[in-house]
């Protein structure tokens, strides 16, 4: 089984201490093909497929800045790729996800559907016809649009529910995130109207979890399968999450993977990390910055497995930008994302704090930021429709951390892959591609 160690380091605090060397630089993977498999050419068996939604090359820069030095991936950048949706140049993530999913355009919000309404065989479906297990991994509600791309076809993605119930009767062996309550009925005060899919789930051989620690201790037999719902909708933002008795991404990662790799036929993993395009929705820095920790502390999961497996193609790809975001602001040339380290709360809890005059603006942004506000920065979050978004960008401003938009744009992705097959994603794609490479690399039909 493989060993947990980059979970257990983010839970200690260690992973990213920026004093010698972190738990990340600490474990570089061999990347000169010595292991199990050929790094160029060898046999691809399983497939980590990782979604950072919301991330671009703009928010690459913005953490390489935010850590101090080079993320995980950033040595294993094979290219970019376009996004647009069938019926837009600035997709969606349902649009992003089916064609992630299945090669296939569709319209913004539909899943697994073309844009006639016909069904879609995704990359997941199609590893499981070849014997694999799969799973899905997300700090959303599980039914949330990337997640449910992979296993679900539905008109609206918006139909959480009926994504819930396809989840359950689908063949999909692992699947951990929030949305209890697309699972539970409304007698339970759950969403489904009469069905508890979770009493289904158990009867369909899955082990249901729904704290970190049952996650953490769970043992799932061979030929059992593994349902974590840890909150009712999604998970927490990573800035909060130690307020919780919610898993890491990290932990969800390495759990998948441990009950997966059992599978003597291999195994198709999609993960997640769903809260860096929220926190570009709300141009939230400091909760964009947190999050892509989170989900590098996850991808470093996938590398050492891979690295020490040899048979496993690990790849990175976010669906869309979010929020525009810029490396440098208001005409200065540098970053000062240091000080995001310092903030310790989204701006949606800070304005949740502020009392009805929002005469505490100072001392709330004081409390959950270590910054000083000047007097102008302070009357302008008072008389702001938004409080939050207007706190989110006092701190981008002291960050110089700039957003051009609080909604997707097209800009350009790249994408990063290591293990087998890896070198087969150089080059220029759109995002009908990805799936296909990986078809190949698995010798899917």
């Amino acid at each position: 089984m493989f060993k947990k160690f980059g979970a257990v380091a983010l839970s200690t605090g260690l992973v990213f201490s920026g004093i010698g060397l972190s738990s990340v630089d600490a474990a570089k993977p061999d990347h000169s093909g010595k292991g199990k498999g050929k790094l160029e050419n060898g046999k691809v068996e399983n497939v980590i497929y990782m979604i950072p939604d919301g991330f671009s090359s703009n928010y690459a820069a913005n953490y390489r800045a935010y850590k101090g030095n080079d993320a995980v991936w950033d040595e294993h950048l094979k290219g970019m790729f376009t996004t647009n949706s069938a019926n837009s140049d600035i997709t969606d993530s349902a649009a992003a996800g089916t064609a992630m999913a299945t090669g296939q355009k569709t319209n913004n919000g539909v899943i697994g559907l073309d844009p006639e309404g016909n069904k879609l065989k995704t990359i997941l479906e199609a590893s499981e016809e070849k014997g694999k297990s799969s799973g899905l991994v997300a700090t959303s509600t599980i039914t949330h649009a990337t997640p449910a791309s992979f296993a679900t076809h539905v008109s609206d993605r918006n139909n959480e529910t009926e994504i819930a119930r396809q989840l359950i009767d689908s063949d999909v062996d692992v699947i951990l995130g929030g949305g209890k309550n697309n699972f539970l009925p409304k007698s339970q005060n759950g969403n489904q109207e009469e069905l508890n899919l979770i009493k289904k789930a158990k009867d369909k051989n899955f082990e249901f979890v729904e704290t970190r620690d049952q996650l953490l201790n769970s043992e799932v037999e061979k030929g059992e399968k593994l349902l974590g719902l840890f909150a009712g909708g999604a998970l927490s933002p990573e800035l909060h999450r130690g307020e919780t008795d919610e898993p890491s991404l990290a932990e969800m990662t390495d759990q998948a993977i441990d009950v997966l790799e059992e599978d003597k036929d291999g195994f198709f993993l999609v993960v997640e990390g769903s809260q860096i395009d929220w926190a570009g929705h709300a141009n939230d820095a400091a909760w964009a910055m947190s999050d892509v920790e989170a989900f590098e502390a996850a991808v470093q999961e996938a590398i050492q497995f891979a690295e020490q497996d040899g048979k496993t193609l690990v790849v990175v790809a976010g669906d869309h930008d979010t929020g525009g975001i810029t490396t440098g602001a208001n005409d200065f040339l540098e970053v000062n994302a240091d000080l995001l380290h310092n903030v310790t709360a989204t701006g949606d809890y800070m304005a949740a704090q502020l009392n009805k005059e929002r005469s505490n603006v100072n001392e709330i942004v004081e409390t959950y930021t270590g910054l000083t506000l000047s007097d102008e920065e302070i009357e302008t979050i008072k008389v702001a429709d938004d409080a939050a978004l207007a706190i989110n960008t006092v701190v981008s401003n002291h960050a110089l951390v700039g957003w051009t938009s609080t909604n997707h744009t097209g800009a350009d992705i790249p994408v990063y892959a290591f293990g087998p097959q890896s070198n087969n994603f150089v080059g220029f794609h759109d995002n009908t591609d990805l799936p296909k490479l990986i078809a190949d690399a698995l010798k899917l039909k």
